[in-house]
């Protein structure tokens, strides 16, 4: 396997290989036989220090069959309940080649996934789909665009090779850049198989990573359980404002960085309903949209029960602080998530009947069955036709509150339009649009679909005249919109 010249602007360090060894195995990625770029992210590369046209003539770096300069490449260990259920996990299909340093001193890591088995793969071919890995570097590029902490996709190549699944499909890698790969069930892996002594080395290579400012205070491990809550509390309400359902919260896809993680089964609400399931998997709606706070503050318990030997001396004053933070975190959402809210609304300051205010508009459109993401369009550009929820003699009279509500705030019309232009998308990935981009790329070769709906969903907040086209809703179907995992 050669080594690749560094005049693509690879500055690669590995400080996760100087954890102890329980948390990585070091191999290298299974070349293939006739990689193919299918889309290289430019902008995200110049970000990176990297040289767009120097990566062009290297693509066997994202398809495993070149190592980058600096490289150590190596597979993560980590654990997590699945549906609630713990297990043994790991890399099953991802190698980290290392950790990027920007030009601005900044580090991410660089993944391939798809790129072959680990010990880690419980039986898997370590390979990915061409549809799941195109389907990720979408969404996480709209989520990336919509201000939603992400990782990133910086590329995706075909193999060459097919991959088994129910059909042959066309074997795929994707490049993955995240501020890391650290999650939950990392912690879970370590408080499980690992010393305390292995835990605490974790735990302050993550402090001294992701959360530099506090390093020096006197309990950093509480402090770094309270830094994680503050991040999920966020990132977990921005999902809901913009009706983004994950799919497959389980506690490995749940990264400590706040980072949304693992783009599976996941897609966005048309029609507002709280029990709205996407992925084939939850046939119980434990991931439903409604259901997503919750969930985040019961992963974010079972980080904490990973932190009590570091917490505290005294076992029951251990779990008494992390209750104690645990018990903060739908407080933080809340405010939040209302802090959101009030802005897809127009509303500048705080008011105590807010959230009757808001509980009552989504009462009315899930009562309607109305479009999540178009309601607030309509009500940002005052276009009311063509939606049952706006002939209603209820919205009518919810339609007086509001108005009086933003009278009181004393901001111009002008203002409120900005506000409310800046916080409701004029787009989301439609389900309907990102199927059709796929269906084009990996049954007919045709990416041109997949680029016109990037270069759309790269602005969502420009509500431009291009964009009106995605805001269209598919077509009424009999049957369910649902996502698989692709693995």
């Amino acid at each position: 396997m050669g080594k690749v010249l560094n005049k693509t602007g690879w500055n690669l360090d590995n400080s996760y290989s100087r954890l102890p060894n329980v948390f990585y195995t070091q191999l290298n990625p299974t070349p293939v036989i006739s990689p193919n770029l299918i889309i290289l992210n430019e902008m995200l590369a110049k970000s990176l220090g990297l040289n767009s046209k120097a990566l062009r003539s290297k693509i066997g770096i994202f398809a495993g069959s070149d190592i980058p300069d600096g490289s150590l490449p190596l597979a993560q260990a980590y654990a997590g309940h699945q549906f609630g259920h713990f297990t043994m996990l790991g890399d099953g299909r991802a190698i980290l080649l290392g950790e990027q340093i920007t030009p601005q001193g900044t580090r991410y890591d660089i993944q391939l996934k798809g790129s072959g088995r680990t010990p880690y793969s419980r039986g898997g071919d370590g390979r990915a789909a061409l549809g799941p890995m195109l389907r990720e570097y979408i969404i996480s590029e709209a989520m990336h665009a919509l201000g939603i902490p992400t990782t990133r996709s910086l590329a995706v190549v075909t193999t060459g090779e097919v991959v088994i699944r129910e059909t042959d499909l066309p074997g795929a890698i994707l490049t993955r850049v995240a501020s890391s790969h650290i999650r939950v069930g990392t912690f879970q892996y370590a408080s499980v198989w690992g010393t305390t002594e292995e835990l605490k080395a974790l735990a302050d290579y993550t402090i001294h990573r992701h959360f530099p400012e506090i390093d020096q205070v006197e309990n950093r491990y509480l402090s770094l359980l309270r830094e994680v809550i503050k991040r999920q509390a966020s990132l977990i309400a921005k999902w809901q404002l913009v009706g983004f359902i994950h799919g497959v919260m389980n506690t490995d896809n749940m990264a400590i960085s706040g980072e949304t993680i693992d783009y599976g089964p996941c897609a966005f609400m048309d029609t507002y309903d709280l029990a709205t399931v996407f992925s084939s998997i939850d046939r119980h709606g434990r991931y439903a949209y409604g259901n997503q706070p919750s969930i985040a503050g019961w992963n974010l318990a079972r980080f904490a029960e990973t932190l009590l030997p570091l917490l505290h001396e005294n076992a029951e004053r251990a779990v008494n602080l992390a209750q104690d933070e645990i018990s903060r975190f739908m407080d933080l959402y809340k405010k939040n998530w209302l802090a959101g809210m009030r802005a897809k609304l127009g509303l500048f300051n705080e008011e105590k009947e807010d959230e009757s205010l808001m509980d009552e508009l989504l009462t009315l459109m899930e009562k309607n069955r109305a479009d999540y993401t178009n309601t607030f369009l309509a009500l940002t550009f005052d276009r009311y036709k063509n939606m049952d929820l706006f002939v209603t003699k209820e919205y009518a009279e919810w339609q007086l509150r509001w108005q009086a509500r933003l009278k009181r705030q004393k901001k111009s019309t002008e203002a409120v339009k900005k506000l409310m232009r800046e916080r409701n998308p004029a787009l989301i990935p439609r389900n309907h649009r990102v199927e059709e981009a796929l269906e084009a790329a990996v049954e007919r070769g045709d990416y041109r679909v997949m680029e016109k709906l990037l270069h759309a969903l790269s602005n969502p907040y420009a509500h431009s005249a291009e964009q009106a086209e995605y805001a269209t809703l598919p077509p009424p179907s009999a049957c369910q919109y649902k996502t698989y995992c692709g693995t």
